[in-house]
């Protein structure tokens, strides 16, 4: 089983990487914006872009387009 991280531990992630948040958006062709807001709670995540990223951000388990669930702050 997944161990999910909370949107805290998303962002020390990037801390510790040395990588801004805005970056790891563009480079996964997300808004910053949007990220943001996920990362802040201001998002339930349940479908669409919010979904896509929590699931890379490990904050949420599920499918991306039949992906499966490989969280990832570093890809």
């Amino acid at each position: 089983m997944l161990t999910l991280r909370t949107p805290q531990d998303a962002r020390n992630q990037f801390d510790r990487e040395g990588r801004s948040i805005s970056g790891w958006a563009r480079e996964n062709g997300f808004s910053p914006a949007m990220v943001y807001a996920v990362l802040a709670g201001k998002k339930a995540c349940k479908r669409g872009m919010a979904h896509r990223i929590a699931v890379l951000l490990g904050i949420k388990e599920g499918v991306i387009d039949g992906e499966g669930t490989t969280p990832s702050s570093g890809q």
